[in-house]
C-alpha cells in the first residue's frame, strides 16, 4: 500500500509540473509578438485582446488581434506567436489569406475595402483580425519627394483614394503634384487589373513567396474604374502670387491728301427746257477758283490736306497667378439683330450690345525663378465713320455703326519685369483716283483742264507692349494721384481764374501722413520699389 501511494503521489506530481510547465508555455505564447516580413511599414505586434463574452462563441472566448493594413498588389508573410488550425476571410474579394503552415499566414492586398479573418486555434479563443487594403501612398509619397524637392507634401491613403495634404510654395506646384499623383494612378490601375497566383496555389506547388512583392503575371481588364484610385487635393498654398500686367498700346496714322480737277458746267435755257453740258463731271465741290457768266461756270479745285492720329493706352490689370482678369476702358452700344421668332415664324428685332475702346484680358502663371508664363488678349476697338447702310423692308435706308478693331491674343514667357511686344501693325494704303473727260482729257498738257485727280496717302503703324510684374500689396497709407489737389478759394477762382489752389497740396489736412509700423511692413519691403496702382515690386 506505502508503495502504491508513493506511486500515485509521483505521477501527480509530475502531472502536475506538466501542468505548469503546459501553462507556462501558453502564457509565453500570447505573449509572442507577431513577426511580419515583406512589408514596408512597421505593424503592431499580434497580441490578441479579450472581448466581451456576448461575442464569443459558446464557451470558447473571442479575441480582437491588431488591425492589418494591406497595399492592392502587394503580399506580405506574417508569423503568428501559437499555431493555428484553420482561418475563413470574410471577403475573399478584397484580401488572399492562405495558411501556408500552422504558424505561417500569407496575405494578399487584391482590390480596396476591408474584411475580417477568424483563426481558430486548439483549447484556445478565437482570434479575429480586421484587414484593410488601400492603396501605396509611401510610393506616391516617394515619387512626389524625389521630382518637387522643397515641397511639404504629405501622402495618405483613404481607401480608394489618395489624398494630397500640406504646405506648397505656389499653385504651380500644387498643380504639378497633382499632375505626378495623377499619373502615379494610371500607371498604378493598369498594374491591377493584373491577377497574381492565388496564396494556396502556391502552397500547393511549394514555391518561394516574395516577401516585398509579388509580380504579376496576367492581364484582365474587367473592371478597371472600379479598381482606380481616385486623388483628392487637399493642398495649401503658402502665400498666393500676384502679377500685374502693363501693356501699352501704341499707334500713329497719318494720311496725306492730293485733289486737283476742273469743273465746267454750261447750260442754256430755252422755252420750257434747260440745256446742260459737264455738269458736275469732275468735281462736287466748291472749288478753289470759279467763274460764272451767264449760263456757264468755271471751277477749279485744289486740296492737300494732311492728318496725324496718335493713340497711346496704358491699362494695368493684377491677377493671382492662375486666374484671368479682363480690363475695358471705353464704352458699349446697342445694335439692332434681326432673329427669327419659332413661335409666330416672324422676325423680331433685338438689341445686340458690343462694347469698344481698349480692352484687355490675360492669365499669368508664375514659375519657378520669378518667370511668368501669360496667356494675353489685348484688343483696341473704335466705332467707324462710315458705317454700314441697309434698307429695311418698307425701304427706308439706315445705317449701322461698324467697329475698326486691332487684337492679339498669344501666349508668352517673360522674367519678372520684363517687356515684349506681342503683335505689330505697319499699314501703308496708296489710293489713286482719275476722273476725265473721254479723249480731251486724254490729251497731253490742255487735257488737265478736261480731268480730276486725286492721291491719297494712309500709313499705319501700331504696336502692343507687354511687361509684368510680380507684386504684393502696400500699407493702408498709399498716396493717392488726388492728394496732391487743392481747391482754389472764391477769390482765387472768380478774380484770378485758378483752377487749383495754391496751399500746399501734398499731404491734404484729412489725410495726414503715417509711417507703417515695423510690425506691419512684409518681410523684403525695404528693397521694395513702388510701382503704378498701388502696389510694390517684389
Amino acid at each position: 500500500m506505502k508503495k502504491m501511494n508513493m506511486k500515485q503521489t509521483a505521477v501527480a506530481a509530475a502531472l502536475a509540473l506538466l501542468g505548469i510547465a503546459t501553462a507556462g508555455a501558453q502564457q509565453a505564447d500570447k505573449r509572442a509578438p507577431a513577426v511580419i516580413k515583406g512589408t514596408t511599414q512597421a505593424k503592431p505586434s499580434f497580441v490578441p485582446q479579450a472581448v466581451p463574452q456576448a461575442l464569443s462563441d459558446g464557451n470558447i472566448p473571442s479575441e480582437i488581434g491588431p488591425a492589418m493594413e494591406l497595399v492592392v498588389g502587394k503580399s506580405t508573410l506574417v508569423r503568428l506567436p501559437a499555431p493555428i488550425e484553420r482561418i475563413s476571410v470574410g471577403n475573399p474579394a478584397v484580401a488572399d489569406v492562405t495558411l501556408i503552415s500552422a504558424r505561417e499566414l500569407y496575405l494578399l492586398g487584391k482590390t480596396f475595402g476591408s474584411t475580417n479573418v477568424i483563426m481558430w486555434r486548439r483549447n484556445a479563443p478565437t482570434t479575429i483580425v480586421d484587414v484593410s487594403v488601400a492603396a501605396d501612398a509611401s510610393a506616391l509619397e516617394q515619387r512626389i519627394r524625389t521630382l518637387l524637392p522643397g515641397e511639404d507634401i504629405k501622402v495618405r491613403s483613404a481607401s480608394d483614394s489618395l489624398v494630397l495634404t500640406g504646405l506648397v510654395s505656389s499653385a504651380l506646384k500644387a498643380s504639378q503634384a497633382v499632375e505626378v499623383a495623377e499619373s502615379f494612378v494610371r500607371t498604378y490601375s493598369r498594374g491591377l487589373q493584373l491577377q497574381v497566383m492565388a496564396g494556396d496555389q502556391v502552397a500547393r506547388q511549394g514555391q518561394a513567396i516574395s516577401i516585398d512583392q509579388k509580380e504579376v503575371v496576367s492581364q484582365s481588364g474587367s473592371s478597371r474604374k472600379s479598381q482606380e484610385p481616385k486623388v483628392i487635393n487637399m493642398l495649401r498654398v503658402a502665400q498666393p502670387q500676384q502679377v500685374m500686367l502693363e501693356v501699352k498700346v501704341a499707334e500713329v496714322s497719318k494720311n496725306l491728301l492730293d485733289k486737283l480737277g476742273v469743273g465746267i458746267d454750261a447750260s442754256r435755257t430755252g422755252g420750257n427746257w434747260r440745256y446742260s453740258i459737264l455738269s458736275s463731271l469732275l468735281t462736287d465741290s466748291a472749288g478753289l477758283l470759279g467763274a460764272v457768266r451767264n449760263n456757264t461756270s468755271l471751277t477749279v479745285d485744289a486740296e492737300r490736306r494732311d492728318g496725324l492720329i496718335k493713340v497711346l493706352a496704358e491699362p494695368n490689370i493684377v491677377a493671382i497667378s492662375g486666374q484671368e482678369a479682363s480690363f475695358l476702358a471705353g464704352g458699349k452700344i446697342f445694335i439692332p439683330v434681326a432673329r427669327e421668332n419659332t413661335a409666330t415664324g416672324g422676325t423680331t428685332i433685338t438689341l445686340e450690345e458690343k462694347e469698344f475702346g481698349v480692352g484687355l484680358k490675360f492669365t499669368p502663371v508664375v514659375l519657378d525663378g520669378a518667370r511668368i508664363h501669360l496667356k494675353v488678349a489685348p484688343e483696341v476697338s473704335e466705332l467707324s465713320q462710315t458705317g454700314s447702310p441697309f434698307t429695311t423692308i418698307n425701304g427706308v435706308t439706315a445705317v449701322l455703326p461698324s467697329f475698326t478693331t486691332r487684337r492679339a491674343q498669344t501666349s508668352v514667357q517673360l522674367m519678372d519685369g520684363q517687356s515684349l511686344a506681342i503683335a505689330g501693325l505697319i499699314k501703308n494704303n496708296v489710293t489713286e483716283s482719275v476722273k476725265r473727260l473721254p479723249v480731251l482729257g486724254e490729251l497731253p498738257v490742255l487735257g488737265t483742264l478736261f480731268r480730276s485727280s486725286e492721291f491719297q496717302t494712309d500709313r499705319t503703324e501700331l504696336m502692343f507692349l507687354i511687361t509684368p510684374r510680380l507684386v504684393k500689396p502696400l500699407g493702408p497709407e498709399v498716396a493717392l494721384p488726388t492728394d496732391a489737389y487743392t481747391p482754389p478759394s472764391r477769390a482765387e477762382f472768380f478774380l484770378n481764374g485758378q483752377l487749383e489752389g495754391s496751399g500746399n497740396g501734398d499731404v491734404p489736412p484729412d489725410r495726414p501722413a503715417q509711417p507703417q509700423s515695423a510690425a506691419q511692413t512684409p518681410r523684403g519691403a525695404v528693397d521694395s520699389v513702388p510701382a503704378a496702382g498701388g502696389f510694390t515690386m517684389k
